[in-house]
């Protein structure tokens, strides 16, 4: 198949593409800088109808939309900014695939990757597809707005779109910005310092943590065999509070070190409770985690040291 993955720069993008040629898939990888000249390699600005569209010609079978404004902090600092980008550029971007397939009969399939963000707070039971959407910063209104804006395009049109909730995830190349490689890179620094106590923002949110590598394993299933105008789980489906979390962390580093919360890392928004279930995603398409949390931790680190 050919695949046309936006965001191919980033952290996700990155380790899908690799996946998708280990699977023996061309792929098309539109990024959101310079386009680096290698072929299959295009510029994607979201805010630009001619980029789109230039994107949309190159006629691919499966198209996974990663690109996007991806942190919820950084939605805070511009909430405006994350609308334009993650909910009017996804627009933009399925409105364009189906024009293009309407002049040319192609059939691709789009999955959409939102985020459990959406769900909001809510209970402690793991989170089924079909709960009540409730988003409470900028970045989860912006993704929940961008999944109805997409699934309106398939009613519309007929453009097969299928939507993904991945739960928190991480792996080996992710940004300090996000809480597994932030803690790692707080704790390797006490290390070096001997200092006893690290800076950490709410260590009380329970959270479903996948490695990336499994995320994109279920991208690609959905692809494969995901229904259109379905959205689907991605989730471990165990929790873990952010202070266990820690303290595996500190574990493997092998550097005992006592968290302190600082009030400039800690958000208000911050939802106390999210896990999911991926009961409907395992039944379309078999998918289930490959990787332990600790073996991706211990994936992490051992990146980090090199």
């Amino acid at each position: 198949m050919k695949a046309l993955v936006t965001g191919a720069d980033g952290f996700v993008g990155r380790w899908l593409v690799a996946r998708l040629v280990e699977l023996g898939h061309s792929v098309v990888e539109a990024t959101g800088g310079r386009a680096d000249g290698h072929a299959g390699s295009l510029q994607l600005d979201l805010m630009n109808p001619e980029s789109i569209r230039a994107i949309a010609a190159s006629d691919p079978d499966w198209v996974v939309h990663l690109a996007g404004v991806s942190s919820v902090s950084a939605s805070l600092a511009d909430p405006v900014g994350a609308w334009e980008v993650n909910a009017l550029g996804t627009m933009r971007l399925v409105s364009a695939i189906a024009e293009r397939r309407a002049a040319t009969g192609g059939d691709p399939v789009v999955l959409i990757a939102s985020s459990a963000e959406v769900y909001g707070p809510g209970k402690i039971e793991p989170r089924v597809e079909t709960d009540p959407v409730k988003p409470v910063t900028p970045y989860a209104v912006s993704k929940a707005a961008a999944e109805v804006g997409a699934l309106d395009e398939w009613r519309r049109s007929g453009l097969r779109v299928i939507v993904a909730r991945p739960f928190p995830h991480t792996g080996p190349g992710q940004m300090p910005r996000f809480v597994v490689p932030g803690f790692i890179e707080r704790i390797r620094l006490a290390e070096r310092t001997r200092a006893p106590v690290v800076n950490t923002g709410n260590l009380e949110p329970v959270r479903d943590l996948l490695d990336v590598r499994d995320v994109v394993d279920a991208y690609v299933m959905l692809l494969e065999r995901g229904a259109a105008g379905e959205t689907y789980n991605v989730a471990r489906g165990e929790g873990i509070r952010l202070e266990d979390l820690f303290f595996r962390v500190a574990g493997l580093v092998g550097y005992q070190v006592i968290p302190e919360r600082d009030a400039s890392l800690a958000r208000a928004t911050d939802i106390p409770h999210l896990v999911g279930s991926a009961d409907k995603l395992r039944a379309a398409t078999g998918w289930s985690p490959r990787f332990t949390l600790d073996q991706t931790l211990q994936s992490m680190l051992d990146a980090e040291a090199h």
